[in-house]
């Protein structure tokens, strides 16, 4: 009933609601996603995106599709790989951002490795910039994290917005500076937001510096300050801070997928690609805490 290459276009509007950006992803014209997208909600009998000028926005019904698209695809990528015979072997040095520490990451790990457990899987979790380090320097094969708004390189798996986010209490006072929660140098999120601040002439402080996710959310929770963060990530205990403590925009951040240098080996390839197949394929997983 729903064929298997509108549900990836599907899941790849889905994931970075925009039909322009889901085109680059796929290698498609933009007229054909929205054909992939208009067949299959002739399919579904339901209207899966709302869509304007400006905005794409999933429905409740588009919602509950993401969840059905999923499993077929994996369903469907599972049958595929047990009648080709194909079997992938290799160590595969993966590279995520800590930003998800507190996603549903692990599931997808979870069903990476009992599909492929010939693959030795080694995770590394670290900032992001310093994942990008590793990347370059041959440490890593395939890394998901942010990348800055300048920076071209990358398989987009989600676009979001940094905002500032802090303890639900916490008070901004104007006269003093900027009490900030952050990450240490190479940081992004932490260069972003003292670029913004500088930008805006605002003074600040560290109030607190960790290089762990948790660490700054205790931080945060502790009412110690505020820090930036994705909009789609906002840890549980925190909220925004709202728009009358005057702290600047933030600006818009990508999370991408970034593959190490080719010619480490077919199989190590293969392995880098069939992972990166499956975080593209479960990203909304990526929106959601871990249970």
């Amino acid at each position: 009933m729903y064929d298997p290459g509108q549900l990836r276009t599907f899941l790849a509007v889905a994931q970075t609601l925009s039909f322009t950006q889901a085109a680059r992803r796929l290698g498609l014209r933009q007229s054909t996603v929205s054909q992939h997208v208009r067949r299959l909600e002739d399919a579904a009998g339901r209207t899966l995106f709302t869509r304007d000028t400006h905005s794409v926005e999933l429905t409740e019904d588009g919602e509950a599709m993401l969840g059905f698209a999923r499993r077929i695809l994996e369903v469907h990528e599972q049958a595929a790989a047990f009648f080709t015979g194909t079997r992938l072997r290799g160590r595969l040095r993966f590279g995520a951002s800590e930003d998800f520490v507190l996603t549903r990451l692990t599931e997808i790990l979870e069903a990476f490795r009992h599909e492929h457990p010939e693959v030795d899987l080694e995770l590394t979790v670290e900032l992001s910039g310093t994942l990008h380090e590793q990347l370059a320097a041959g440490k890593l094969d395939l890394v998901l994290a942010k990348r800055r708004p300048e920076d071209p390189r990358g398989e987009s798996v989600w676009h979001d917005r940094l905002v500032w986010i802090g303890a639900e209490r916490l008070r901004i006072d104007p006269e003093r500076p900027v009490p900030l929660i952050v990450y240490p140098p190479p940081g992004i999120s932490r260069a972003l937001a003292l670029e913004a601040l500088e930008r805006h002439g605002r003074a600040w402080r560290i109030a607190c510096t960790s290089g762990s996710l948790n660490g700054l959310i205790a931080a945060a929770r502790a009412g110690l300050g505020v820090m930036a963060h994705a909009r789609g990530l906002v840890p549980p205990g925190l909220v925004r801070v709202p728009d009358r403590a005057g702290l600047p925009e933030l600006g818009e951040v990508d999370f991408v997928l970034l593959h190490g240098a080719a010619g480490r080996g077919r199989d190590q390839g293969g392995a880098g690609a069939a992972l990166a197949q499956a975080i593209l394929a479960g990203g909304d997983r990526l929106h959601r805490a871990a249970r």
